[in-house]
């Protein structure tokens, strides 16, 4: 992962409690701005691509007082990419609050689809394709690798180019309401199957319903090519 960091020097705006004492010295900007910036550069390890950080300075002439400890921090429900604001508490000897604004983008490639998909269809290598833009400027959970994508199925039609999204694609049930299913019964030296017919529709590892011949109900888990696992 490379990174690209920059300061701005320019004074962008912030939030701050209480008001300065006028007794105690200034707070100087820079160490502000480099707890900001080492801050985000902590979040955004793991990060795929290039990542470039971009720090609006503390006003110079504010009228905090001076820190001995600076505490950096994101708001509840942000995320460290994208425009965003990071806070700096401080907790000694006065205590105050600032907010700094900063961007973080990161630029690396994404998968869109490579034509029109239709609902319930099967994703293939011929169905996506990559495109490079900031992460950060596309829409929450955007598909990077082709392995989250290839044997899923759509939820819904989707347009050529659009960016690929998690939310856009199920796993293909494993079983489907009606049909008739291999029960199989497995213990130390020992394994027993019949046949039933599933009672509800099933992704691998969720919890089936099978109504025996005999009309006994049991409850297994779905397994990848359709059979029904009953716990011993």
């Amino acid at each position: 992962m490379r990174k690209t960091t920059r300061l701005l020097r320019h004074a962008l705006p912030y939030a701050l409690l209480p008001l300065a004492c006028p007794a105690l010295a200034q707070q100087a900007p820079e160490p502000v701005n480099r707890t900001v910036l080492t801050f985000l550069q902590q979040e955004a390890r793991g990060l795929p691509g290039k990542v470039e950080i971009e720090v609006g300075g503390l006003d110079p002439r504010n009228q905090l007082p001076a820190c001995a400890s600076l505490i950096p921090f994101l708001p509840a429900g942000t995320r460290a990419w994208g425009q965003i604001s990071v806070g700096v508490r401080c907790d000694s000897p006065v205590t105050w609050t600032a907010y700094i604004q900063a961007r973080v983008s990161v630029t690396a490639d994404y998968l869109v689809a490579a034509q029109p998909l239709r609902a319930g269809q099967i994703v293939g290598q011929a169905d996506i394709s990559r495109r490079r833009g900031d992460l950060a400027a596309l829409p929450d959970n955007t598909l990077t690798d082709p392995a989250q994508v290839l044997g899923l199925h759509t939820r819904y039609a989707v347009a050529a180019g659009s960016p690929l999204r998690g939310d856009m694609l199920r796993i293909p049930h494993a079983v489907r309401q009606g049909q008739n299913v291999r029960v199989v019964s497995a213990g130390p030296g020992f394994s027993v199957s019949s046949e039933g017919r599933a009672m509800n529709n099933a992704v691998p590892g969720e919890m089936v319903r099978v109504r025996m011949p005999n009309g006994q109900v049991v409850t297994g888990t779905a397994r990848p090519g359709g059979d029904v696992e009953i716990p011993q």
